[in-house]
């Protein structure tokens, strides 16, 4: 015995204790300590006796001694034992004693008393009618009545969930083998590791190379962009070309001779050859009468 086994004996009965509220009692503070728990099918919070009176035709309570050892030594099971409060005869108590002990020794080696408890309320919950406690040979005969009706029934509802599995649809067969690879896993071996690593360098090169051509065209695009930008247009070309003429000078020189009114020096015009103006003969040809002759009015 040790202060750590009794630690954790008291720390199980003061949870005990917070679940199962006034159904749990301490029968021996001391050890080996004894605890009771009160076990119904249907929990009707303690408050109304007569409503869990109605509502339980089946009642027992549990009383469990434990070991000094409990529970880290799988050996040192509690020693349980049933008190019955209602409704229940002698071979129902070794029944549910029976399933106590298997469901405590499930689970040796840690605390028991409430998965115990769970296991005896569970069949007390599937039990709960009446008469059980009567031992006349009718009473005994319907009660086997409906144990084997009860489970044909549970035959019944296995046999219907066994033929809808084998009616699964190829498609639910095949999402079924995808979700259980997914939860398995795909184990990974040097030959599997090795081809992933293979098809992964690859795709990783390949992705680089895409990326570094996309750079290229980006960059030929820019660059073909800022020429445009930068070429002259064709105004720029005609007006701005060394040793072609200059618009605005042009137009300077137009507007000077514009603004001159100042009669020309006779001698800044050189020598004029007279003779252009003194042919007369050539002025002769011309009839300046015609249109005069058009323009007399007709004798009346």
């Amino acid at each position: 015995m040790s202060d750590q086994h009794r630690e954790e004996q008291e720390m199980e009965a003061e949870a005990l204790a917070a679940i199962f509220d006034t159904a749990f009692e301490t029968r021996s503070s001391e050890q080996p300590f004894v605890w009771a728990v009160k076990l119904v099918p249907v929990d009707c919070g303690g408050d109304d006796a007569d409503e869990e009176e109605a509502a339980n035709h089946v009642m027992v309570k549990l009383v469990a001694q434990i070991p000094y050892e409990y529970p880290e030594e799988t050996a040192a099971l509690p020693q349980l034992d049933l008190e019955i409060l209602k409704g229940l005869s002698i071979d129902n108590k070794k029944e549910l004693l029976q399933i106590a002990n298997d469901e405590a020794e499930a689970n040796a080696g840690m605390p028991v008393i409430f998965a115990v408890c769970e296991a005896v309320r569970a069949w007390l919950a599937d039990n709960n009618v009446k008469g059980l406690d009567d031992a006349s040979m009718h009473a005994q005969m319907m009660r086997k009545a409906k144990e084997a009706e009860r489970r044909e029934a549970q035959a019944a509802q296995q046999f219907e969930s066994q033929k809808k599995k084998e009616e699964m649809t190829e498609a639910e067969k095949e999402e079924l083998e995808v979700r259980k690879r997914r939860e398995e896993g795909t184990p990974v071996t040097e030959a599997s590791f090795t081809d992933w690593w293979t098809e992964f360098t690859a795709e990783m090169a390949k992705a680089k190379e895409e990326e570094k051509a996309a750079a290229a065209e980006e960059a030929k695009d820019k660059k073909a962009a800022s020429a445009v930008e930068e070429r002259l247009t064709g105004f720029q070309i005609f007006s701005e070309k060394a040793g072609m003429f200059n618009l605005e000078k042009l137009e300077a020189a137009a507007e000077e001779m514009e603004n001159d009114t100042s009669a020309m020096d006779p001698e800044e015009l050189g020598d004029v050859d007279e003779e252009l103006f003194d042919d007369d003969e050539d002025l002769d040809d011309l009839d300046f009468d015609s249109d005069d002759e058009d323009d007399e009015e007709p004798d009346i």
